[in-house]
């Protein structure tokens, strides 16, 4: 290798070379570390633990959003486990580029951005890190009740939004069955096996008088009437605070909303053998070998504990990041 000047060549070799190469190995190391990176950059000072703390939803969503559509999730760091297991089966469909991570404590936030620059953001306040996020704890139920905020806010800047729960696994690709131009899409949280081709109407009530919607599981489009449902769960949360007595979570909310605004609003509900509860999933074998292949997102629901929920998983070969972390755009967490 040779370097060329206006007086001839120099080889690296030489001890003119050498030199030259010393000296620009020295200004690099004094002057490098004060460049100052894009707000992608993904490096780990301070500056850039700045810049994600000022990251907006509004920033994140234009960043991620592919086709006007996102994927979101909202995480605490005990969940990352889990959230990379989902990122490994919605990469396995093609479809990563558009999730946004919704941070709910300042370590998520920096280690999502710190390996995968751009796809995390924390909507202040944060909720305390302390609180339990255990089924029908108080920190469980502050946990979620953010939720409908956040996609309304999604909704209100024009984006098409689907949610997921990270206990969940993609085995195809949802955007298929997302169909027509429907405000809301959702799935039946019932174990009880429904007719291959049910009804896509909201469900009959039942016996608390509402319907068993999951809440974990929702497309939305940015229509007035979407905007309707997420004000009404809003307004549901709103009206059954947590308590010792009522350990309230925000399922039974968001079908309140969706009870209180059929008719109002356009309604559509999923196929369950695309989208069975992990009530069906996991425990009706039966059911399971005779809908082989059309399966989609499977939701490791009823079923409490991580290490339960993780040993399920194990049982049917849907734990993917001992072996598949290379899958997944956080690597290895």
């Amino acid at each position: 290798m040779r370097l060329r000047s206006h007086t001839g060549s120099i080889s690296v070799l030489s001890r003119s070379g050498l030199a030259i190469l010393l000296s620009l190995t020295v200004i690099l190391g004094v002057f490098f570390p004060w460049i100052n990176f894009p707000v992608f950059g993904g490096n780990n000072n301070e500056s850039s633990l700045t810049k994600w703390k000022e990251y907006t939803l509004a920033q994140a969503v234009s960043f991620v959003a592919k086709n006007q559509t996102l994927i979101v999730c909202a995480v605490s760091h005990p969940y990352l486990p889990f959230l990379n297991n989902w990122l490994i089966s919605i990469s396995r469909q093609k479809q990563q580029d558009r999730v946004l991570v919704i941070a709910e404590d300042y370590a998520t936030l920096y280690e999502v951005n710190q390996r995968w620059p751009g796809h995390a953001v924390l909507i202040p306040p944060a909720p305390d890190d302390q609180t339990a996020h255990k089924f029908g704890s108080e920190g469980f139920f502050n946990f979620t009740s953010r939720r409908p905020r956040h996609l309304l806010h999604i909704l209100e800047l024009g984006y098409n939004v689907m949610y997921n729960d990270v206990d969940m696994v993609w085995l195809a690709d949802p955007f298929q069955y997302l169909q027509g131009q429907h405000d809301v899409y959702f799935t039946d949280d019932m174990i009880a096996v429904k007719p291959l081709k049910h009804s896509s109407d909201l469900p009959p009530p039942g016996k608390k008088g509402r319907t068993y919607i999951c809440s974990c599981m929702i497309f939305l489009r940015p229509t007035s009437g979407a905007k309707q449902v997420m004000k009404k769960w809003i307004e549901e949360l709103q009206g059954q605070p947590w308590s010792r007595k009522a350990k309230s979570n925000d399922q039974p909310a968001f079908n309140w909303a969706l009870n209180k605004t059929a008719g109002q609003v356009d309604l559509y509900l999923l196929p369950q053998v695309a989208f069975p509860s992990g009530g069906l999933y996991f425990k009706n074998q039966t059911w399971v070998q005779e809908t082989k292949g059309q399966h989609v997102i499977i939701h490791n629901n009823y079923i409490t504990g991580f290490d339960k929920k993780i040993k399920r998983f194990h049982d049917f070969g849907l734990w993917l990041v001992d072996d598949h972390a290379q899958e997944s755009p956080l690597g290895r967490v």
